[in-house]
């Protein structure tokens, strides 16, 4: 049989509201400051997650950006773009559990673990020369992933529920 989850569980509300709470989530991640440097005591910047990609671009790190841009902004994206099409979207139960099995996979390696390396490099670049306050941004992402992992566990275990 090939429905989608929501046809069958038409009263499970909480999933789309997930996906929108974690899509919101992230856009507030990445717009907002999360960390705010201090150097010298009279330079002080706030730096977004795209306002990082933007600056690594500017200095001609672009393995980095590339890396930073890819993981931390699409690959958040696209899987929950993938988490609501398995959920609205009728698939044959194989697809279905091959589609949630890759995303597992891939979600092992998105946001967070680049996400701390990055704000790794920037620490050693900055040395004991600055001082680095986390800043609202860094608990909305940490929020936006947090929810999408959930979601995606609730999504999974769903799938499995029905397939058996």
């Amino acid at each position: 049989m090939s429905n989608s989850l929501r046809g069958r569980y038409p009263r499970c509300f909480e999933v789309p509201v997930m996906i929108l709470l974690s899509v919101g989530l992230l856009l507030m991640g990445l717009s907002r400051p999360l960390m705010k440097v201090e150097k010298m005591v009279f330079w002080k910047n706030e730096y977004s997650v795209l306002q990082g990609v933007k600056s690594l671009w500017e200095q001609n790190q672009y393995a980095l950006a590339t890396i930073l841009f890819f993981f931390s902004i699409v690959f958040p994206m696209v899987k929950l773009a993938s988490l609501a099409l398995i959920w609205y979207v009728p698939l044959r139960e194989q697809k279905r559990q091959s589609a949630l099995h890759w995303l597992g996979l891939l979600g092992k390696w998105s946001m967070l673990d680049v996400f701390v390396v990055a704000i790794l490099i920037v620490l050693v670049k900055l040395g004991p020369l600055a001082k680095i306050e986390p800043q609202r941004g860094l608990y909305w992402f940490a929020a936006a992933i947090l929810v999408s992992m959930i979601t995606s566990m609730y999504v999974e275990r769903l799938a499995r529920t029905t397939g058996s």
